[in-house]
């Protein structure tokens, strides 16, 4: 994954603080922010991916969990 250089301003009694809690923790600022923003979800659902897209459609609404269990029994059997 590319990295990219950000730059943020916060107040300096926080970024004081953060470095302390980075040193405490043997980690960096870099890290910290970075596994922090990802927990933040992402905000491109998943319906709108090229292959759910593609796909999309292909079932008609009324097939069900069980027809394709049903399907796999009879193309590969038990």
């Amino acid at each position: 994954m590319v990295k990219t250089k950000l730059t943020v301003r916060v107040d300096q009694d926080l970024l004081e603080n953060l470095k302390r809690y980075a040193a405490a923790n043997k980690t960096t600022l870099t890290d910290l922010i970075d596994s922090y923003l990802r927990h933040i979800p992402a905000q491109t659902p998943f319906d709108t991916t090229p292959i759910v897209r593609r796909l999309s459609g292909m079932l008609s609404a009324d097939v069900s969990v069980q027809d394709y269990k049903n399907h796999l029994v009879e193309k590969y059997g038990e």
